[in-house]
């Protein structure tokens, strides 16, 4: 069965607080949030953003995203995204961010979308850009242990492929 996403309801934050499995995977969803994440926590980033939404394969809760911004005939931002641990590798992250892309320039008429990864985050570094989000940014921010870390920011344009 295809995948398919859905608005989120109160009854999959339980099982959405239980993807991150460290305080570095909740970091990289979720950096103002302290491991581990709580459905007060998700609760609240929910009614502050929009279009939060679950994503589903047989029936099963296997990923997470919204947006922290989102500006008609402007940018939108993609952000909390988070796929299950045992979905992982499976194409779930790629059809997330499709998703929330396609949703921005076709609900919000976007010109940009924007979306955020840690350095130390290789999966999502090496699976933005096959996406077509190229870096236009780097924001210095510190990580739960107190290090220093590179945000790097990046950026599709509604033309396609990195423009």
């Amino acid at each position: 069965m295809p995948l398919q996403h859905r608005p989120v309801t109160p009854e999959d934050i339980p099982t959405l607080c239980t993807f991150p499995q460290n305080a570095q995977e909740l970091f990289y969803m979720f950096p103002k949030a302290r491991y581990p994440l709580t459905e007060h926590q998700l609760s609240t980033a929910i009614a502050q953003r929009t279009e939060s939404t679950v994503f589903e394969k047989n029936n099963r809760t296997v990923g997470f995203a919204n947006f922290y911004k989102a500006e008609m005939h402007g940018v939108c931002c993609i952000g909390n995204v988070i796929v299950a641990p045992d979905a992982r590798g499976q194409g779930v992250a790629s059809y997330i961010v499709e998703t929330m892309t396609a949703l921005a320039f076709d609900r919000y008429q976007a010109t940009a979308v924007h979306i955020a990864c840690f350095n130390e985050n290789t999966a999502g570094l090496l699976l933005y850009p096959k996406l077509g989000f190229l870096p236009f940014a780097v924001e210095e921010r510190c990580s739960p242990e107190g290090h220093r870390v590179a945000l790097i920011h990046m950026s599709r344009g509604s033309a396609g492929l990195g423009s």
